[in-house]
């Protein structure tokens, strides 16, 4: 598989890609994900960026954007602070 996988409008993302995005260990992703510590958001693009997605990722307060284009291939990749989403939460997890 390639770092991204696109089938119509799903996408599957390898756990290497979000782990480096985030600094984790990749083994640990799924699990992130299942327990809603990663999460994510899926955006097409119109106009003029009609025919690509922006795949953001989640994970406390920091925020991983993946752009793929119509062949599931990466575009850009930008890493960003963003409001601790996990306020409340134990900060040991």
């Amino acid at each position: 598989m390639t770092a991204v996988s696109r089938q119509d409008d799903r996408f599957e993302v390898d756990a290497t890609l979000i782990a480096e995005g985030f600094d984790l260990d990749p083994a640990s992703v799924a699990g992130f994900m299942r327990d809603g510590q990663i999460t994510s958001r899926c955006e097409a693009g119109v106009d003029a960026d009609s025919g690509r997605w922006r795949l953001t990722f989640y994970h406390r307060d920091r925020a991983l954007r993946l752009t793929i284009d119509g062949a599931g291939q990466i575009v850009s990749r930008a890493r960003f602070a963003v409001a601790d989403r996990t306020a409340g939460a134990d900060p040991a997890a």
